[in-house]
């Protein structure tokens, strides 16, 4: 396997090396995503696709009194992003699993906040994931998307034929999955010079 392909699914020593780059090369972006969103306390928050954690300690930092799940399917970055939060593991704010975003380990309506920071990219089947989203979603909770790539940026293409499995996506396309993933009060902001893309979505 390439190194590039770390960026779907890290394993071993490249992967480790690949989620560590990942907290932070994706830093810029997630700091200017987080900068829309009005922050609140006591949330119960999940982070799908959680790397090496970097956001989840955001997350725990911005968010007081909240506790914070981390959901990846790489055994990698559910070890690193344990160790990047292993106090707040060790004092029950956070939580993290392994599993997939198309099949959650959990009930209904059990988050107020989920949110994918670089992930997306990934998923298999994006309506059907954020279906599973809205799914896990509280009434009223809030669904939040943050890509490096807003689907208009056309260098984004060597990426997609380096990376096996990769698909990005613009507005509009995002727009419409969540719609019928049954979401509603959706809010994007584009950063333009940079293509970088946020997303709000609310479940009813």
């Amino acid at each position: 396997m390439g190194f590039y392909q770390n960026t779907r699914k890290p394993v071993g020593f490249g992967g480790t090396i690949m989620v560590r780059l990942m907290n932070v090369c994706h830093s810029p972006i997630a700091t200017w995503g987080f900068s829309k969103l009005s922050m609140r306390d006591n949330l119960n928050i999940l982070d799908i696709g959680c790397g090496g954690g970097k956001n989840i300690a955001t997350w725990l930092r911005k968010s007081k009194n909240s506790h914070v799940t981390g959901l990846d399917y790489s055994e990698v970055s559910v070890d690193e992003s344990s160790k990047k939060n292993k106090w707040a593991i060790k004092r029950n704010r956070c939580e993290i699993l392994r599993g997939n975003v198309a099949e959650m380990p959990f009930s209904d309506n059990t988050f107020d906040c989920v949110s994918a920071f670089e992930t997306i990219y990934f998923w298999p089947g994006l309506e059907e994931c954020f279906t599973e989203v809205n799914r896990v979603l509280k009434h009223g909770g809030i669904f939040m998307v943050c890509n490096g790539s807003d689907g208009e940026n056309e260098s984004d293409e060597k990426w997609v034929n380096i990376i096996e499995g990769m698909s990005v996506y613009n507005e509009d396309q995002l727009h419409s999955a969540l719609e019928k993933a049954g979401f509603y009060k959706i809010k994007c902001y584009i950063n333009t010079e940079k293509h970088w893309l946020c997303i709000f979505a609310k479940k009813e």
